[in-house]
């Protein structure tokens, strides 16, 4: 006892009480406080989700890097047809030996000519008999070297070899597709097929290839006999000479700063050179291409979810100014009052980040299970994201919660 009377106990407010406060503020509403965590929902789950996908699609470009590209090298010429005879050989760019040239150069496995023949106007066929032939397949000229490096599966039959090459024979390599349009099902009795009219002898049918795609839908005869009977190879991209070289893991780039000089020592510009991209660059401009584009997309459902617990915090105040007339009355302090009303914003937050949080990994686990992808979650991504929804809760209850500390006792118990 003191000379100014007796001192009652202090007016406190513990965490056990603000939690429990809080709680029954939230679920005062449940409706209202499901869509006012929605847009800090929407935000840390997109938060989650770019930040995984984008970790999960960098993987996969890591990964799944083509092999047959990274050991791909092409090399283009740029004939220079003055002066140049038709039918000249070999096509004008490149030397007679380039299948050599290349193949000696360390870290080539296979290398050698190609080029598309402008089918167009030729009549391909089962039967020698004029008429309109079979449309839509593509012929292509190749040296045995450029059909090593393109690496065909055969279904059946063999495939292109320096004697083919050097008599000029005239075979043809089939593609499964021209295959079954020209009707050729087995090549036990040597079935033939007529372009133009003259007869190629089927050798083989292949399946696939690992390199020049493009010749999954057509045909390939030898290098030596294109020129022969169709003459050299045209100036235009699609009808231009390339080389094409397979090489070692980790060899395409050095290959690539070599073949210009070994093929045309005296002209090494007349070529370009095509080495594969690099994996690490392309994986890097893809994640922060996609991450800053979709962190934007977060950022912006966060502040709309702040938005959202603010106005929600400051219409309770309002609604419940009575109540905050009763507890100071009671003796409940100002600090204790702003207390209240931000737990109870950051309750909501926190329970929209741990929301978020889990639809932002279902969302990965979704999306990598449906592409049989290897899911990565970052765990410094992942951990902290409920702590972001706190803080956007804390930080959007503020202004309500000051506002709700500075109501005046006698004025709220008279309703306004």
């Amino acid at each position: 006892m003191t000379a100014s009377g007796p001192v009652g106990p202090l007016s406190r407010l513990g965490p056990r009480d603000l939690a429990a406060e809080a709680l029954a503020g939230v679920l005062q509403r449940p409706g209202r406080s499901a869509l006012t965590m929605l847009g800090t929902v929407l935000g840390i789950g997109a938060f989650v989700a770019v930040l995984g996908l984008t970790a999960t699609a960098s993987g996969q470009i890591g990964a799944g890097f083509d092999l047959a590209r990274a050991t791909t090298v092409t090399v283009t010429d740029h004939p220079v047809t003055d002066g140049v005879p038709p039918g000249a050989n070999p096509p004008s760019g490149f030397p007679a030996d380039s299948d050599a040239r290349a193949g000696r150069i360390d870290g080539v496995t296979a290398a050698g000519l190609w080029w598309r023949i402008p089918s167009d106007d030729l009549r391909i066929s089962a039967a020698p008999e004029t008429g309109p032939g079979v449309q839509g397949l593509s012929l292509f000229a190749a040296t045995p070297g450029a059909v090593a490096a393109a690496h065909p599966t055969l279904a059946a039959g063999v495939t292109l070899d320096p004697y083919a090459q050097r008599a000029a024979l005239p075979v043809v390599l089939l593609s499964r597709t021209a295959a079954a349009r020209l009707g050729v099902t087995r090549l036990d009795a040597q079935p033939a097929i007529f372009i133009q009219g003259l007869p190629y002898t089927v050798i083989g049918v292949y399946d696939r290839v690992e390199r020049l795609p493009d010749t999954m839908l057509g045909m390939i005869v030898p290098g030596s006999t294109a020129l022969e009977r169709f003459g050299n190879p045209g100036t235009a991209d699609d009808e231009a000479a390339h080389l094409i070289a397979a090489t070692r893991v980790g060899a395409a780039d050095v290959v690539a700063g070599q073949l210009a000089v070994a093929l045309r020592p005296d002209a090494p510009d007349l070529l370009t050179v095509t080495a594969p991209p690099d994996p690490h660059g392309l994986r890097d401009r893809v994640t922060s291409d996609l991450t800053g584009l979709f962190l934007a997309l977060a950022a912006i459902c966060l502040v709309v979810g702040a938005v959202g617990i603010a106005n929600t915090t400051l219409v309770a105040v309002l609604e419940r100014t009575p109540e905050i007339g009763l507890r100071r009355s009671l003796g409940a302090r100002t600090r204790h009052i702003a207390a209240q009303f931000l737990t109870e914003s950051t309750a909501l937050g926190t329970l929209g980040g741990l929301i978020g949080t889990c639809l932002g990994v279902l969302t990965v686990l979704a999306v990598a299970a449906s592409r049989d992808w290897t899911a990565v979650l970052q765990p410094w991504a992942t951990l902290p994201a409920p702590l972001i929804g706190s803080a956007v809760g804390l930080l959007a209850g503020l202004y309500p919660a000051v506002r709700a500390a500075r109501t005046d006792p006698l004025t709220a118990l008279r309703g306004g």
